[in-house]
């Protein structure tokens, strides 16, 4: 008999215990609607608060890259999103930039992604000039049925826009490694030595990375370290004969003489 009731108590919380996993179970995640992250940055998740796109560097299309993550399980098939506009100089900037439809594949919960810009829509105009002032756009991810807005520091896009020699966000200051600043380099910023720096080179707007494996990575846009120094020796030997071949040595805004 003790056996039987025993028995009998067992069963009933097992049953019990039953009911209440049924109640108050949850998915970890949902695939049909997750999160996704999208930033400016690093491929390991490192982010930037903007990115500057200057109009006066390119003379047909260009691009910046962004990266967009999904913050959940990996799914068995592809999912899509978009960017739209939220904020910024819209109207100036109307007709000289486009995004896509991006994919995250199957199989996959990171891709790196890209906003266009066509810099010859605007690139005589007189918009995001030094005179008319910087200008902006902020992107965010078009809602949708599939994934939901990242956390708010991985919500938004934005892009700094100009349309005038400048000095490169990258010159004095970096997000961290394994990238250094252009100054580590080539010193001191002018408008001056930065045009002769384009002018000699064919870049702009370029990074140092040290850990790069390869001297230049165009579709990034980035040297490695060692190439960096070439550069600076290639620079150094093109000013040597500017100075030779003209009355007046290169000199900055302020009449210094340029060096490297």
């Amino acid at each position: 008999m003790k056996n039987n009731i025993y028995l009998l108590c067992l069963a009933l919380l097992a049953m019990l215990g039953l009911g209440s996993c049924d109640e108050n179970e949850t998915p970890l995640y949902n695939t049909e609607r997750t999160a996704l992250n999208i930033w400016f940055g690093l491929e390991d998740g490192s982010a930037v608060d903007s990115l500057t796109y200057n109009y006066s560097y390119s003379m047909d299309e260009d691009s910046i890259t962004f990266y967009a993550r999904v913050s959940g399980l990996i799914a068995d098939h592809d999912r899509t999103f978009s960017l739209e506009v939220v904020d910024g100089d819209i109207d100036k900037a109307e007709g000289s930039f486009y995004t896509k439809t991006y994919t995250i594949p199957a199989g996959e919960s990171q891709v790196e992604c890209s906003i266009y810009f066509d810099t010859s829509k605007l690139k005589n105009s007189n918009s995001f000039t030094e005179s008319d002032g910087d200008g902006f756009l902020c992107f965010q991810m078009t809602p949708n049925d599939t994934f939901a807005e990242g956390t708010e520091e991985y919500s938004k896009l934005l892009v700094r826009l100009r349309n005038y020699l400048a000095k490169p966000d990258n010159w004095d200051e970096v997000s961290g490694w394994p990238y250094y600043s252009l100054q580590t380099i080539f010193g001191e910023y002018s408008d001056r030595k930065y045009q002769f720096m384009i002018d000699v080179l064919g870049m702009q707007e370029f990074a140092i990375n040290y850990s790069l494996t390869v001297p230049y990575d165009e579709e990034a846009n980035e040297v490695s370290y060692n190439y960096a120094n070439y550069m600076k020796e290639q620079l150094i030997l093109a000013l040597e004969e500017y100075n030779a071949t003209h009355d007046e040595p290169l000199r900055d805004n302020t009449g210094a003489l340029i060096t490297f």
